[in-house]
């Protein structure tokens, strides 16, 4: 009867270890998969406020040269008038 207690136990320590240690794998998994993830949603970040920066100096540029075009329309209908 001893043994028969004694192999239960044994096996219910031998299933919390086994348990525990699927558990240890699972919580690294998940923090590895979390760092990757942060990583990833950083260089998202960087790469939309480069488009950003990009767009800026894009709209800029168009409109000093749509202001430039519209005074040298001007000029031009003032010839015309």
């Amino acid at each position: 009867m001893i043994e028969i207690a004694a192999a239960a136990v044994g096996a219910c320590i031998g299933i919390a270890g086994a348990s525990a240690s699927g558990f240890s794998r699972r919580t690294s998994e998940s923090r590895d998969a979390v760092i990757r993830l942060t990583m990833a949603v950083e260089s998202i970040a960087g790469k939309l406020e480069e488009l950003h920066q990009d767009m800026k100096s894009d709209r800029k540029e168009i409109y000093s040269k749509l202001s430039r075009h519209d005074h040298r329309l001007t000029i031009l209908e003032n010839r015309d008038s």
